[in-house]
């Protein structure tokens, strides 16, 4: 922006130039508040993992290992399913951990707290307890980009499972998950920006950035950074077997009648190449 110019004359040995306006950094509990409330839904992630697991092995699973955590909310919504519930989050980073501790794992009740568990350790490393049901979600594995690397990853996870346990992860895709883009969500007291910021297409490899406005009007940009790899679902789908999954099923969200989610995961090996889509994958051990 230019500068106008007056009349007015500047003694230059006492005037001093004004120090460049800082922009507050969000803490950390302001960082994860914003991203759990952003795109965290654990009650509807249980919902169905408790409907599907039921559906193929006629009872519920109590047993969970949530891989690559972060807060462990969801770790912590599972045991206040009943007293016969039990969870562990793992993760490597001590900070979103950290939060959990004090915003999750302090509202459980003191029994409750018995029965969860957070790990600061590696989700590659071998564990000492078998769950029925392990959890890869919001996209977290996509930070392996070699083969290699994501099928020792699910080879570990089918040796921590029960004999009828059920691995699950989420994956998302379409036309615009894969070209450079910013998309923004307004809730109430924030917006919630989601942006490719570079794609490469000979190595599938990405860079996402989430930011978020707070309600002062102060835009707080790359607040997380993801380096992923975008794995598609017939990759997923070959890499479990080659894990020693002995079957997978992947599920597709029905529409409303304005063309929007509906919430409903059905079975499904045929959809519409839409222009952005989030979906689960069941593998059993």
């Amino acid at each position: 922006m230019a500068i106008k110019k007056t009349n007015t004359r500047v003694d230059t040995k006492t005037t001093k130039k004004a120090p460049p306006l800082k922009k507050a950094k969000l803490s950390r509990d302001q960082k994860y508040q914003l991203y759990l409330s952003s795109v965290q839904n654990p009650e509807a992630d249980i919902q169905f993992i408790n409907k599907e697991f039921k559906s193929i092995y006629g009872k519920a699973p109590l047993v969970l290992r949530e891989d690559f955590c972060g807060t462990g909310m969801m770790a912590c919504e599972w045991v206040q399913q009943s007293k016969e519930h039990k969870a562990f989050g793992i993760d490597l980073d001590m900070e979103p951990l950290a939060y959990g501790v004090v915003n999750h794992f302090s509202e459980l009740s003191e029994e409750e707290q018995k029965r969860m568990k957070y790990i600061n350790g590696n989700v590659m490393s071998p564990y000492d307890f078998k769950s029925d049901v392990i959890v890869a979600f919001n996209f977290s594995y996509y930070l392996f980009k070699k083969r290699n690397d994501l099928l020792k990853y699910f080879t570990e996870a089918r040796k921590g499972l029960k004999k009828d346990g059920a691995f699950f992860i989420d994956l998302f895709g379409g036309t615009e998950t894969r070209q450079e883009l910013v998309e923004s969500v307004v809730h109430k007291k924030h917006t919630y920006y989601w942006d490719c910021s570079k794609y490469n297409p000979l190595t599938s490899e990405c860079l996402y950035y989430i930011h978020f406005k707070t309600a002062d009007g102060v835009k707080h940009d790359k607040v997380f950074t993801y380096d992923w790899r975008m794995w598609d679902a017939r990759e997923l789908l070959d890499i479990l077997e080659d894990a020693g999954f002995s079957k997978c099923h992947i599920y597709w969200e029905g529409v409303d009648k304005d063309g929007t989610g509906n919430g409903v995961f059905k079975k499904s090996l045929k959809a519409d190449n839409c222009e952005s889509w989030v979906t689960y994958i069941m593998a059993q051990p």
